[in-house]
């Protein structure tokens, strides 16, 4: 025991500090429509909210959300609410929500989505006497804007630790930002706004510290500028530190960052449709606009990755759960196109412990290849949701040995050596055991790295 237990310590140090916690996923949820984000009321740790971005229900123009009991796993027959109707659209529909901080107090929560106009529709709702139905009645229109295209929506809206509403808006649509909405600053396009939406009516005021608060030229909820579709973004609960998905046009995939802290009238320019990435683009803002060799205020990603099987990032979170406290201050991350997940540290400026979690987050028997969005619960706890299959997916600690996910005692028997052997047989990721990335990837090593977890149990 003791030789086997040396085998693995030497093992886990060969696989270095990104692997000294391995993950995996545990689906939660299935069958459901174009699942497109999840998220939880502030201190509710009974359950998670699911988008259904478009034909909930069977009706392509409906959209819902629905509520999942994490006590039983079970999802309630009726929705919390129904927006409808929504566009057909591939980027259109319902994208995104926002429990108000104060939710417990005054059940008022937002949406963001796209009505059957094109427009992009931020509303506020309020929760009825019963805790798992929105009264529909209550809707209140805080920001319509129209656009042209019907892609480039952006999406994504989320307070902030100064309590204000924070929007993501896209560059309006089409390709190459035709517009040049992105530098422009009399359009909420290619925006992230910031909103105090506090007020009891609908529309919002303009928070006395944005960067163009007063003027008569510039749109004063404008916060940040030069993004083209920053469709998933969030805010580390443990510093208010703000990461941002930006997708790009043919070339990169942006990560953007911009500290808590940061004085609030200091707008940032991140650059697009100038630079894709740290990459030029155009040479003009826009059709006759100013040159992009004037500008000197652009703000590039903290990271970026190149275009080839990867082309759609999808932002994700800044772990802050108990589950996995190895992992805690690590940033996830996903593309949609490769349904990769990576994770990495940023601190002082730096990126670090860059790693790609996909071969670990797969299980055996299940396929997770359409990512479009992270979940965070209210323990700080996260989630992945796949539109193939409409799955809803929990990211949790691996005991590696327990291969077939069994919840009996004991944890570990002779079914998971069988389930390693045909995780083997098949290429399946999840049987390269030591972590290795060299040709062939699965080899001898595996089976005794295997044989070793099994060894030490499941502590």
């Amino acid at each position: 025991m003791a030789t086997i237990r040396t085998g693995l310590a030497a093992l886990l140090l060969a696989a270095g500090a990104a692997h000294a916690q391995p993950l995996t996923t545990v689906r939660l949820a299935q069958g459901l429509t174009r699942p497109v984000f999840v998220t939880a009321p502030p201190g509710d740790h009974s359950r998670i909210f699911i988008l259904e971005q478009r034909g909930s229900g069977g009706v392509s123009t409906q959209a819902q959300i629905k509520i999942l009991k994490l006590g039983t796993g079970q999802i309630n027959a009726a929705p919390f609410l129904t927006i409808s109707p929504v566009p057909p659209g591939f980027e259109q529909g319902l994208l995104g929500m926002a429990f108000d901080p104060q939710y417990a107090k005054n059940g008022r929560f937002y949406v963001f989505y796209t009505d059957f106009s094109w427009n992009i529709v931020i509303a506020r709702y309020t929760v009825s006497q019963d805790p798992d139905i929105a009264e529909p009645g209550s809707a209140q229109v805080i920001l319509s804007q129209a656009k042209q295209f019907n892609n480039h929506n952006g999406g994504w809206i989320g307070f902030g630790p100064d309590g204000y509403l924070y929007a993501a808006i896209g560059d309006g649509g089409s390709e190459f930002d035709p517009q040049g909405y992105g530098q422009s600053l009399t359009t909420v396009f290619g925006k992230i706004l910031r909103l105090d939406v506090s007020g009891p009516g609908p529309g919002y005021a303009i928070p006395p510290t944005n960067p163009f608060f007063g003027s008569p030229t510039e749109r004063q909820e404008i916060w940040a500028y030069g993004l083209r579709n920053p469709f998933r973004c969030s805010f580390d609960r443990a510093t208010g530190d703000l990461f941002i998905g930006d997708v790009g046009q043919e070339v990169f995939e942006e990560i953007n960052y911009r500290a808590h802290g940061t004085p609030p009238f200091a707008a940032v320019n991140y650059g697009w449709r100038c630079y894709e990435g740290a990459t030029a683009s155009n040479t003009t803002v826009g059709p006759g606009g100013a040159a992009c060799s004037s500008i000197t205020n652009f703000t590039f990603p903290i990271h970026a990755y190149p275009h080839g099987p990867e082309c759609s990032v999808q932002g994700g979170y800044v772990y802050r759960g108990a589950a996995m406290p190895a992992l805690r201050g690590t940033y996830f991350f996903a593309d949609y196109c490769s349904a990769k997940v990576w994770t990495f540290r940023y601190t002082g400026g730096t990126v670090t412990e860059l790693t790609n979690r996909a071969p670990e987050l797969a299980t055996p028997g299940q396929t997770i290849d359409a990512i479009v969005s992270f979940g965070e619960d209210a323990a700080g706890e996260l989630y992945i949701c796949d539109q193939n299959g409409g799955e809803i997916y929990k990211i949790v600690p691996r005991c590696w040995a327990n291969c077939d996910g069994s919840t009996g005692t004991p944890l570990l028997t002779a079914n998971d050596f069988q389930c390693f052997l045909n995780a083997y047989s098949s290429q399946n990721p999840y049987a390269n055991c030591d972590g290795s990335t060299g040709s062939p990837t699965l080899t001898a090593n595996d089976f005794q790295c295997f044989l070793n977890k099994y060894a030490n149990g499941c502590t």
